[in-house]
């Protein structure tokens, strides 16, 4: 039998259920540990995502609560785009990757796990990222915790001010 041990997820597991969008309701609170998110823009947001494939995957959000691109306004959708690009940037200088996947998924069966709030992954990959535990054992091995990585990238957004 294999044991993954993952204390922090117990605080999710009992804590209180929130009913509506958890993006709009971090974009509400704003940047703070708690929500993970680390910058806000007139329209966009970047937090942390609570479940990463590598240390330092973020999402780039509408702040406005859409389902697709074609209901975004051009001022919504140039300011999308540009905290992406600068957000690219960044992890870029601030992970040194080897790689970086961007994508976003629209609508279930193309893999939204949240298809009612439209939402960029921005993944950092690494050479021997997808190692034995990854492809045999179908475990993802995360180095630091997220509280740790929110707490290295945060001066790295608050230079983007």
């Amino acid at each position: 039998m294999d044991r993954v041990w993952a204390p922090w997820r117990m605080k999710y597991i009992l804590g209180e259920k929130a009913m509506g969008c958890f993006l709009c309701e971090s974009s509400e609170i704003g940047v703070a540990e708690e929500t993970l998110v680390l910058q806000l823009t007139p329209h966009s947001m970047v937090i942390m995502n609570r479940y990463p494939y590598t240390s330092g995957h973020l999402m780039v959000t509408p702040r406005r609560h859409v389902s697709g691109l074609h209901q975004l306004g051009n001022e919504e959708m140039l300011d999308l785009h540009e905290t992406l690009r600068q957000t690219v940037k960044l992890v870029q200088d601030w992970a040194t990757p080897d790689g970086i996947n961007v994508g976003m998924n629209l609508g279930k069966a193309a893999g939204a796990g949240l298809e009612e709030h439209i939402h960029y992954h921005i993944v950092p990959r690494f050479h021997g990222d997808n190692n034995a535990m990854n492809v045999f054992g179908e475990v993802r091995i995360i180095p630091e915790s997220l509280i740790e990585t929110y707490r290295r990238l945060l001066p790295e957004f608050e230079k983007l001010q």
